[in-house]
């Protein structure tokens, strides 16, 4: 393959790599939201948080491998977007630590106290990121102010810290993949789990998907007008049917078709995005620029596929390493949901802390 080829192909596979982690980690965000909704007493909170207690954990490598592949394959996209959305990217780290270190250390202590002080670090930690990933993927593929200085600076990012990213597409971004990861979060505890925790998020499951239906049916609108191509919109028509599929046989109490309908959903509303970027500007972009008067000033401080990517020979050796460690990553993960698909009961949750006790 030629080198154009292979950026996109990479693109794809860095494409690939963040809607796996999208997929998994938005519903760890999802349950840790659900904290302050379905869980009536400890018990139920510790049932909560053990739906992915065996997981988490795994879930989130899926971004450690896609920032590795980002900065191997697109290092020019990598240092444009870290110089913009360091702040942003710096507030999902602390929250992913502190959600992290509260799953480690909320049953090592001995007082309510201490238990709700993790619980709420647990919803922090789940609620930012579920809201900033989506505020910096909208705002990446809708536009940034950077622009081309040439020489060894290159790409730089023009826009104040963070405040850029507060764009009103961006916001509705965020807002809509919050929902999203709470929505597919809550069906994922359904699925879960037994007795009353099972009922309540079958209610929330359903209130909620009401809403994330209609912010993402206007974030999808949006995306599709404003970049309009046939596969932007048929994806974001797959994801909306998916969405009100979900919802749906979430209602109907059918568990699992309900979270692979979430899953689905959040699979093609992040490929919405990714074909935007793809397809619906005159080249491949990975990062539009508006800075600019003019289509053609714009589309110069734009920064475009090819001039982000790598040189051939890296392309080529990564190909290489992707065909042989993603089959085995993805074995891997299929085989521990497997081991752990056991339902976790009040029943199992009450006999361990009697244990404990």
């Amino acid at each position: 393959m030629d080198l154009n080829t292979l950026h996109i192909v990479w693109f794809l596979v860095v494409g690939v790599l963040f809607v796996g982690y999208f997929v998994l980690d938005g519903f760890d965000f999802g349950v840790g939201m659900s904290l302050p909704f379905l869980g009536k007493d400890d018990v139920g909170r510790r049932q909560i948080i053990n739906t992915i207690g065996s997981v988490w954990d795994m879930n989130e490598t899926w971004l450690i491998v896609a920032g590795a592949c980002l900065f191997a394959g697109f290092p020019e996209w990598y240092a444009t977007l870290f110089s913009g959305a360091y702040l942003a990217l710096f507030l999902i780290l602390i929250a992913l630590i502190a959600r992290g270190v509260s799953f480690e250390y909320r049953h090592q202590g001995k007082g309510e106290k201490w238990t709700k002080w993790f619980d709420g670090m647990i919803v922090f930690g789940s609620v930012v990121p579920a809201l900033l990933w989506g505020v910096a993927v909208a705002d990446i593929v809708h536009g940034l102010p950077i622009e081309y200085t040439g020489g060894v600076d290159g790409y730089q990012y023009t826009g104040i810290p963070l405040l850029s990213l507060l764009t009103p597409y961006g916001l509705l971004g965020g807002v809509t993949t919050l929902l999203l990861f709470f929505t597919h979060g809550v069906h994922y505890v359904a699925l879960k789990t037994d007795g009353q925790i099972k009922e309540d998020a079958h209610k929330l499951a359903f209130k909620l998907g009401i809403a994330t239906i209609v912010v993402a049916a206007s974030f999808l609108l949006w995306t599709v007008i404003a970049h309009f191509s046939v596969l932007v919109l048929l994806c974001a028509l797959i994801a909306a049917v998916a969405l009100i599929s979900a919802v749906a046989l979430n209602y109907l109490q059918r568990d699992g078709w309900a979270f692979t309908m979430g899953v689905v959903t959040v699979v093609f509303a992040v490929l919405t995005l990714w074909m935007v970027l793809l397809t619906s500007y005159s080249e491949p972009m990975v990062m539009p620029s508006t800075v600019g008067s003019t289509p053609e000033e714009i589309l110069a401080n734009s920064l475009t596929l090819s001039a982000a990517g790598s040189t051939l020979p890296t392309m080529q050796f990564m190909l290489w390493v992707a065909a042989f460690a993603l089959p085995v990553v993805l074995c891997y993960q299929a085989w521990t949901f497997w081991v752990f698909r056991k339902r976790v009961t009040r029943a199992s949750i009450e006999k361990a802390a009697a244990v404990a006790h």
